[in-house]
């Protein structure tokens, strides 16, 4: 599990085949062959490390669902280790896994902020509400103003520096995750199941709707 708080940009140095191999520093602190990284949102097990970074090993389903296909050597990635039990938890609740692929469509400035628009999935934009969390690569944002199958976030000056967001451009394609407490609860209200044990008659009459 991750919180979305990118602890560092890292660079793809080598991408033979499906092995895909980052160049970092911080996140190698206490990091180990089998452990839990996000890159760009996706959640990848290390298979191996050196003195400056680590290597993983990309399945052909992240492949296919992830902007991972796209990396070439010199491109930077968002990075962030799994949280550790016992630390502080900002953010919000992330897996790592990546539902779908969206792409920047549109950002504007407003002062000191600037406001990002970007179109998604229906397997994300489903579930996004206002002021809900997503995650934009690896990112976690809050949303603003859902509308169909786009969505806005507001972001400050210091997420554009310490995230590869500065690097994206109208057009780009981007990973985007929905909070996993909203798809849970959109499935147990609007599921097929023939036994739920909880829809909106239920959520009413205990104070939640």
């Amino acid at each position: 599990m991750f919180t979305g708080l990118i602890e560092e940009i890292g660079v793809v140095s080598r991408r033979p085949g499906s092995d895909l191999t980052i160049l970092a520093q911080t996140v190698l602190d206490d990091l180990h062959p089998g452990d839990s990284i996000a890159i760009d949102g996706a959640c990848m097990t290390v298979s191996a490390l050196n003195a400056d970074g680590f290597a993983v090993q990309v399945s052909p389903e992240s492949l296919s669902r992830t902007t991972l296909s796209r990396l070439r050597p010199g491109d930077a990635v968002n990075l962030e280790r799994a949280m550790a039990a016992g630390a502080r938890f900002g953010g919000h609740f992330v897996l790592g896994h990546v539902d779908g692929m969206g792409r920047v469509e549109s950002v504007r400035d407003q002062g000191e902020f600037s406001l990002w628009r970007f179109r998604a999935p229906r397997d994300v934009s489903r579930y996004l509400v206002p002021k809900g969390s997503v995650t934009v690569n690896g990112i976690s944002l809050t949303v603003v103003e859902p509308a169909g199958d786009t969505f806005g976030v507001a972001v400050i000056p210091e997420t554009v520096r310490r995230t590869t967001l500065g690097n994206k451009r109208p057009g780009d394609a981007v990973n985007l995750e929905a909070d996993i407490i909203g798809k849970h609860i959109y499935h147990y209200t609007t599921g097929t199941q023939q036994d739920r044990s909880m829809d909106m008659n239920f959520l009413a009459r205990h104070g939640f709707a």
